[in-house]
């Protein structure tokens, strides 16, 4: 039996990432990430079944539509809430990689931020587990390329993923041998 894949989705904060640095308005529907190809990413990528947990902060009334959509596209949805200003999505972020650290089990972040890097860096324990970040290559905290030769598997949500059906206006150096003119012309 293979261990189990978790893909934990901080949706907050590729949502912020997308509105405010990429499109510099609130994202249209068309604009946001396709989350089931996420899914069938990783399960394509690191040949497996994984287990998606999209995290949201509720601070109403639970977004139905939205909790129902992710239901259908076979995400577990954690609705957190928590005193003002408490950043609950972070915090139960944190709190699943430490459980995740005491059990034989991969996992995909899905975020740009940096408050996880300790928490990550510390599941590549020289074990035969897998650790993964998805998120927007210009966006991500710095420190993660630290953990690159210790293991960690970097994507990139829109050209790795092909998480969105529309070309992003992303702003990004390309390698040369990536360069393609005709996207320019």
């Amino acid at each position: 039996m293979t261990s189990p894949t978790y893909v934990l989705v901080d949706g907050e904060n590729i949502d912020a990432t997308l509105g405010n640095s990429i499109l510099g308005r609130r994202p249209q529907p068309g604009e946001r990430p396709r989350w089931e190809r996420l899914l069938d990413f990783v399960a394509t990528e690191w040949e497996c079944e994984p287990n998606g947990l999209f995290y949201l902060a509720v601070n109403g009334e639970l977004p139905m539509s939205f909790v129902q959509a992710l239901t259908a596209l076979h995400y577990r949805p954690i609705p957190l809430q928590g005193a003002p200003g408490q950043k609950v999505v972070d915090i139960a972020i944190l709190r699943t990689l430490e459980e995740i650290a005491h059990r034989e089990a991969d996992v995909v972040l899905v975020s740009n931020d940096g408050d996880f890097f300790e928490h990550v860096g510390a599941l590549l324990d020289g074990s035969a587990r897998r650790v993964g970040l998805i998120g927007f290559t210009e966006f991500r905290n710095h420190q993660f390329s630290s953990l690159v030769p210790r293991g960690l598997e970097v994507f990139d949500l829109e050209d790795d993923v092909a998480a969105f059906t529309t070309r992003l206006p992303r702003m990004r150096v390309i390698p040369i041998d990536d360069f393609d003119p005709r996207l320019f012309l």
